[in-house]
């Protein structure tokens, strides 16, 4: 048995809606369900939109401007 942690959401008619993989099969499944806070929908909304806002600048490799060879090692104390 494998388990896949899927976001979906409860409407006002208590009906449950999540996108699931192609790697799940038709057929039943077992859903345990935990509510979400305000404050955790927030920042996880806060989150997708900055990483949508984003995505094209973070995509673009001549934003790459540093390489593993930049820079010189961290000395501890």
């Amino acid at each position: 048995m494998s388990i896949v942690k899927l976001s979906g959401n409860v409407d006002g008619d208590r009906w449950l809606s999540a996108h699931v993989p192609a790697s799940i099969r038709p057929g039943p499944v077992t859903i345990l369900v935990i509510p979400v806070s305000q404050e955790e929908d927030e920042a996880g909304a806060w989150t997708a939109g900055i990483a949508r806002e984003w995505a094209d600048d973070l995509s673009d490799p001549d934003q790459d401007i540093y390489t593993l060879a930049d820079g010189e090692p961290v000395r501890e104390f």
